[in-house]
C-alpha cells in the first residue's frame, strides 16, 4: 500500500501529519527498502540525512524528515519528541465525559481518528486494529484501550459511535465532543484534519490523517500507518507493555 502526503480520491489523507521529527527504522520488504511508516516522504524528501518541514507541492504536510536511523526501538515511526496525552474532556460512547489524560488509564493506549461514514480508508484501518487488539496476548489486551476520535462531530453522536465500533470490538471506545477541542486534540497530536469537503451526489467527506498513535501512559513514543503489518504492531505494543 502507497502512503502519500496528499488526500485519495476518496475518504482521507493516507498519512498527514503537522511537522514533526520522526525517526524511521529501515527494513527490507520483499526486495526492497520499506519503512513502517512515510516511505513516500522519505522518497521526496531524500533519503541521505536531507530534512524538510516547508509544506510543498511535493510535501504538502510539511512532514520532517530526520533522517533514517538504525537505533529505533519499534517498527513504527518514532517521534524524536514523544506526543503527550492532551489534558482535553471529550464524550465517550457511554454519554459520560472522558478525560485524555486521566481517563485513559491502560498501559497502551491506541488513538485514531477517523468518522463513521468515511467509505474506504477508516474501515481498513478499524479492521487492522481489530485484528491486532484480538492477537494481542490476553495479558497485553488487557492492559490496551483503543479510542476511535471522530472527525465528523456533526453526524457521529454517541450512539451512532457505538453502533459503529460494535462491528469492530465492543470494548473500543468512541469519542466526539466540540470541534474546537477534537481539532486542539489533533493537533496536538500531530494528526491533520482538513475539514469536510463537499461531494458532487450530496453530502460530504471529511479529510484526516489515517496513522494510529501508539501511547505508553501519557507518552506516544510511536506512530504507525497503514503501512506497517499487523504483526509488527502487535511486536511494538508487546514492547510497550512490557517497557
Amino acid at each position: 500500500m502507497a502512503y502519500e502526503a496528499s488526500f485519495d480520491s476518496s475518504c482521507t489523507v493516507e498519512y498527514m501529519t503537522t511537522a514533526r521529527a520522526f525517526h524511521v527504522a529501515p527494513r527490507w520488504r520483499n526486495g526492497a527498502l520499506a519503512t513502517s511508516a512515510l516511505a513516500a516522504v522519505l522518497a521526496v524528501a531524500g533519503c541521505g540525512g536531507t530534512e524538510t518541514s516547508a509544506a510543498s507541492p511535493d510535501n504538502p504536510a510539511g512532514v520532517l524528515i530526520s533522517g533514517v536511523s538504525q537505533d529505533t526501538q519499534f517498527h513504527g515511526a518514532e517521534p524524536a519528541t514523544p506526543y503527550q496525552m492532551p489534558d482535553v474532556t471529550l464524550t465517550a460512547t457511554n454519554g459520560q465525559p472522558f478525560n485524555l489524560l486521566h481517563d485513559a488509564a491502560y498501559q497502551v493506549t491506541l488513538v485514531f481518528f477517523g468518522y463513521t461514514h468515511c467509505p474506504d480508508v477508516c474501515p481498513l484501518v478499524m479492521s487492522d486494529l481489530t485484528y491486532v487488539y484480538l492477537h494481542l496476548p490476553a495479558h497485553v489486551r488487557d492492559e490496551t484501550q483503543v479510542l476511535f476520535i471522530t472527525t465528523d462531530p456533526a453526524r457521529d453522536d454517541v450512539a451512532t459511535l457505538r453502533s459503529y465500533l460494535g462491528r469492530y470490538d465492543r470494548d473500543f471506545v468512541g469519542l466526539t465532543g466540540s470541534p474546537k477541542n477534537i481539532l486542539t486534540v489533533a493537533d496536538d497530536l500531530g494528526v491533520a484534519v482538513e475539514g469536510k469537503r463537499s461531494l458532487p451526489g450530496g453530502g460530504y467527506d471529511v479529510g484526516h490523517g489515517a496513522q494510529v498513535i501508539g501511547f505508553h501512559g501519557s507518552s506516544a513514543p510511536v506512530i504507525w500507518t497503514r503501512g506497517t503489518s499487523t504483526r509488527d504492531m502487535i511486536s511494538d505494543i508487546e514492547q510497550i507493555a512490557a517497557s
